[in-house]
């Protein structure tokens, strides 16, 4: 073979090689990726499966008594909690951008910082919500509840107060530990919880007969029980520098903060709301009492699924806020392709099992055969709702940890309350589809939404993220840093 022949057959060698070692590397990448990302994700999903627990369990123990019970606690859950989780959640969710990104440029003071300022002002909006909790009897009646619904809800609602001041502290303590990978503190603390809350249920609501007192009584106490178990191991351990003591920092540049966490809020408090007006609007269908009970259980089993998004969505918020503040985009956009393809798989896989099981699954929630019936008439729009649900919080956790808050906001404003709200009226009411067409004008808008987002995080210009980043860790932190 001549040296002409011969080097066209080198070259072709030589680019199959350069491509196998291509090839190997981004499979390499993706896999050590993907362990970072479990270490976190899988801790998160652990903790968010617990503390939700203690609400679907609660929910449970009522259903077990009786239907009204089951109503009064789903309610509540579902709109009133609901209401004041979504906006404390929100509020909070303001410190994944600025710890995370903090974290991520080793400006570990201003975690403690930004922790305080946080409190302050989710402490301050608990006490603005507190007349929703005590007036809610009549909101939900205004808003179309019956009054047997209404009472009990309310009256369950008013034991309930120390719950929305428990997430006023719980999500700004999640977001500090979180922001530095601290996630198992928090998974172990809501697991030992989560043993006592199931054992004190057990012995309040059923073997005391207490009812609804006992659910409030050991609900409200699991909460208090988290936040205790957190603030020790942040305040023993001083969080390695994170925590430097109580400061009058916290109250410093709190107007600035309060946008950002008002932005943050409505963010996250447009799509809890959507699943408060649904349950809401079905209170208004015939037979409400069994249509309610039915939603609840459905919302409950998304909910349960919602947890491993969650963990998810968590771990995406840090992976990049973490990289932007260290000013390193090419693995901020990895992490987000990574957290992409794992979520896409794990909803498949749920989609399938909430299918295969839907005969079974409504009765843990329900001794009641109509409302059982009516949860699996509803189980094939789940199943599609369980697999979009897989990949719209992870990128909704994209965009808290880069800052995009402002800008999924508007988006969740069109697709639930333009598109998904009007559309399940629509096939609910006009055309007589009851809660499949209620819920089907959900799913249209977590579509939409989904598509919306997967569209911005494909042309987003990581580099230009991390600058941003770097400009707001020093507008932020130099109040402290002249400390």
């Amino acid at each position: 073979m001549n040296s002409a022949t011969a080097e066209p057959l080198l070259n072709n060698e030589n680019h199959r090689v350069e491509e196998n070692v291509k090839a190997v590397s981004v499979v390499r990448e993706f896999g050590e990726e993907s362990k970072r990302l479990w270490r976190i994700a899988g801790p998160a999903i652990m903790t968010a499966i617990f503390q939700y627990s203690l609400g679907a369990i609660t929910q449970t123990f009522a259903g077990l008594v009786s239907e009204i019970d089951l109503a009064a606690v789903s309610i509540e859950n579902s709109v009133i909690a609901g209401f004041s989780y979504g906006v404390m959640l929100g509020m909070g969710s303001a410190l994944e951008t600025l710890c995370g990104q903090a974290f991520g440029a080793g400006q570990l003071r201003m975690l403690g910082v930004y922790m305080q300022r946080s409190w302050v002002i989710l402490l301050t909006t608990a006490c603005i919500i507190v007349p929703v909790y005590v007036f809610s009897t009549p909101i939900l009646e205004l808003v179309g509840e019956t009054t047997e619904i209404s009472e009990a809800a309310g009256k369950f609602a008013l034991w309930m107060l120390p719950q929305l001041f428990a997430y006023a502290m719980n999500f700004p303590i999640q977001k500090f530990l979180q922001a530095q990978r601290k996630v198992l503190v928090i998974t172990w603390v809501s697991g030992i919880v989560l043993v006592l809350h199931v054992f004190f249920s057990w012995l309040l609501i059923l073997k005391l007969g207490w009812g609804l007192t006992g659910a409030a009584i050991v609900l409200n106490g699991s909460w208090w029980l988290v936040i205790i178990g957190q603030l020790l191991y942040i305040f023993i351990t001083k969080s390695d520098g994170a925590w430097t003591g109580f400061t009058w920092l916290a109250f410093a540049d709190l107007w600035g903060f309060v946008k950002l966490s008002l932005a943050s809020a409505v963010m996250l408090c447009l799509e809890f709301w959507y699943l408060m007006v649904l349950i809401l609007i079905t209170g208004r269908l015939p037979n409400s009492l069994i249509a309610v009970d039915a939603v609840s259980v459905c919302l409950n089993i998304q909910g349960w699924d919602a947890m491993i998004a969650i963990g998810f969505n968590a771990a995406i918020s840090v992976r990049v806020s973490n990289e932007l503040g260290a000013g390193k985009p090419r693995e901020a956009k990895l992490a987000v392709m990574v957290v992409s393809v794992t979520s896409i798989t794990i909803g498949i896989v749920c989609m399938a099992v909430v299918l295969a099981t839907k005969d079974y699954w409504p009765y843990l929630f329900t001794s009641s055969d109509a409302v059982a019936e009516e949860t699996t008439k509803i189980a094939v729009l789940l199943a599609v709702t369980v697999a979009l649900n897989s990949l719209q919080p992870v990128l909704s956790g994209v965009a808290v940890g880069a800052g995009w808050q402002h800008i999924v906001a508007y988006i969740n404003i069109g697709c639930y309350y333009i598109v998904g709200l009007p559309a399940g009226i629509l096939l609910g009411f006009t055309l007589g589809l009851g809660v499949m067409g209620l819920w089907g004008g959900m799913l249209g808008g977590i579509c939409l939404q989904t598509l919306i987002l997967i569209v911005i995080t494909s042309i987003t210009n990581w580099n230009k993220e991390a600058a941003a980043a770097e400009t707001r860790v020093k507008e932020w932190g130099g109040a402290i840093a002249d400390q």
